[in-house]
Formats: structure tokens, sequence, C-alpha cells
């Protein structure tokens, strides 16, 4: 008898491995995506940060913070995260009067999810007198904000 060597894959065995890519990129995938979203949060949590030192030096300039609308162009600070202009920006950043405080006492600084899909996070807040809240979309831990 004379026996052919086939060279090549079998159609089952092209299909286990497709399997097999499918579960690892179901897997992957979800976790890729929540990395990208921290990674986010972090690029916002430093923007306003940045933000609040401004605020601070404008304060010993002029002896009053500066209040402005989150993404307002033509003012003193960047009110956006990121190099690639404010449409694409993760976080579009403001600031206000503390809660019941006048701008020339307090200011709070908040920077709101933009050009991403943040599941959890609605606004992230710090005051200049160092105090650092969230608010949240649903009931989750809020000790994702500022970590």
């Amino acid at each position: 008898m004379n026996k052919k060597l086939i060279n090549g894959f079998t159609l089952i065995e092209l299909m286990i491995t497709v399997a097999i890519i499918g579960i690892l990129a179901g897997i992957a995938y979800p976790s890729y995506q929540d990395s990208v979203r921290k990674s986010r949060r972090a690029e916002g949590r430093t923007a306003i940060m940045e933000v609040l030192q401004q605020q601070e030096r404008y304060m010993t300039q002029r002896n009053t913070y500066l209040a402005f609308t989150k993404g307002l162009d033509n003012i003193a600070f960047k009110t956006y995260t990121g190099e690639s202009g404010k449409t694409s920006a993760s976080y579009l950043i403001g600031s206000e009067a503390c809660p019941g405080q006048n701008i020339n006492v307090c200011v709070r600084v908040f920077g709101e999810p933009n050009a991403y899909n943040e599941t959890d996070i609605q606004q992230l807040n710090i005051t200049s007198t160092g105090v650092k809240d969230c608010t949240l979309k649903k009931g989750t831990d809020k000790s994702i904000c500022w970590r």
C-alpha cells in the first residue's frame, strides 16, 4: 500500500483553535478595558492635581481662586487631559467655589469623563483644603476614585 502524507490542518483542528482563541479573547478583553479605565482615571487625577497647583499659584498672585466651566477655552489653566485636544481628552476639568464658601476662601477642582467609556465614576473632585471625593454613577466603592 502506498500511503500519502497529508500536510495541513483538518477542519476540526482549525475549529478547536478558533474556539480556544475566542475563549482567551473573551477573558482578556474585559481585563484590558479595566486597565484602560484605570489609566484614564489616573490621567484625570493627575490633571486635576495640576490644575489645583495652578489655582494655588493664582491665589498667591491675585488673592482669589478662579472659577471656570469644564472644558472652557482661553483661560490660564488647561481644562482637559492629554495632549491631543479637548474632543479626545479623557477628562474635562473645571473649578468652582467650595459648597457654602466664597471663591476667595476655597476652590473645588473637578473632572468629568469625556471621551471614553467610564462605567463607574461621574466626577472626581478635590478642594483646596485637601478633601478628595467623587460622584459615582452607581453604587460602587468610592475607593476606586483616588487610588
